[in-house]
């Protein structure tokens, strides 16, 4: 058993519940779960959240691993309302919000709390993500921090769009950014409460980039702690270009820019993206990519429809005097196809 400082003072650390929400993901389950639960922090427990598996996740879980907390909800909530259903009845300091398909290392807990509990403004944090597949490169989901750039397109501290830079050191500091990652998402759990969660009616998708936009507008900081290392396998419930995918991005990004976004920035804004979103768009449609045009539009047009029936609504602060840390205030998209720049780096100067 591993002993830390704290058990040898009689002194726990903080209380942190570690989250995995499953889909018909014991595949993911069997061969994952082990590393969570060769975690060395003195003070975790780990839930296994299951939103309505159709396979055997569940029974493989409590045939296993009979010591695990198990919530099974009673339909598929997706990812944003699954986790606020199962966080509200867990009592912890933090909670941890962890992909099943995610294997981590055995002291990856233990820098981020450190760091959360030495700065009580972090309100979020996320380990340095690396490739299952090629753990020497950074994975898309998050890599080594999430910034976004003016007009809504997040990029990450090691990965520019679809461009994945090898770990060779060059984001090792920990660091403010704009959002953490929802592959494994540290969070305070009563801010996490205090903030209403994630935003269910993104269903699954960047709704964790919309909390930590969110925090950073009540007053909190977001951070990457790369002294935590993680693996993750990616697209584990929805495969990178499935049209649903890439319906919610669009579709919920807009969603995220329009609630957090100042109105007299938006009048602006919102066109060029539309456009932007249009030229993607018809250019898939041009090389027979027929589904993700598709899928575009109807992001576009639902999106519309959300703006008219919530326009009224006065649940949206934006605060303008609020420092946002990790806004790129240039275009990713004109600096990756114009400039040909490819790495983080390259575009933001001293990061």
């Amino acid at each position: 058993m591993h002993v830390t400082p704290d058990i040898l003072n009689n002194h726990l650390p903080p209380k942190v519940a570690v989250v995995i929400l499953n889909y018909n993901g014991k595949h993911y389950l069997q061969q994952y779960l082990p590393s969570v639960l060769a975690s060395s922090y003195a003070n975790a427990d780990i839930y296994v959240v299951d939103n309505a598996s159709t396979d055997d996740s569940i029974a493989f879980v409590l045939q296993n691993y009979p010591t695990l907390k198990v919530v099974a909800l009673p339909t598929n909530y997706g990812f944003a309302k699954g986790y606020n259903k199962a966080l509200a009845a867990i009592d912890a300091a933090y909670y941890v919000l962890l992909n099943s398909d995610v294997e981590v290392t055995p002291g990856w807990i233990d820098p981020i709390v450190q760091l959360m509990e030495t700065n009580t403004k972090i309100g979020a944090c996320q380990p340095k993500i690396l490739a299952e597949k090629n753990k020497t490169y950074f994975e898309y989901a998050g890599a080594c921090g999430g910034w976004i750039d003016r007009y809504g397109y997040p990029f990450a501290r090691g990965r520019v769009l679809e461009q994945i830079e090898k770990d060779e050191g060059q984001y090792n500091d920990a660091a403010s950014c704009f959002w953490a990652s929802g592959a494994a998402l540290f969070v305070r759990a009563q801010l996490f409460k205090n903030l209403g969660g994630l935003d269910e009616y993104f269903f699954a998708h960047q709704e964790e980039i919309d909390l930590c936009w969110r925090m950073q507008l009540s007053g909190y900081q977001i951070y990457v702690q790369p002294s935590s290392v993680i693996y993750h396998l990616g697209g584990g419930t929805l495969p990178k270009g499935n049209d649903k995918k890439i319906y919610l991005n669009f579709r919920n990004n807009l969603i995220m820019i329009y609630k957090n976004t100042p109105i007299a920035s938006l009048i602006t804004l919102l066109p060029v993206r539309f456009i932007l979103d249009a030229l993607a768009a018809y250019k898939a449609l041009l090389t027979g990519n027929y589904g993700f045009f598709i899928a575009v539009a109807k992001a576009h047009f639902h999106f519309v429809r959300w703006v008219l029936l919530h326009q009224n609504q006065s649940t949206f602060t934006k605060p303008s005097n609020r420092t946002i840390v990790g806004q790129y205030r240039g275009s990713i998209l004109w600096q990756h196809y114009v400039n040909k720049k490819n790495k983080f780096s390259q575009i933001v100067r001293g990061k």
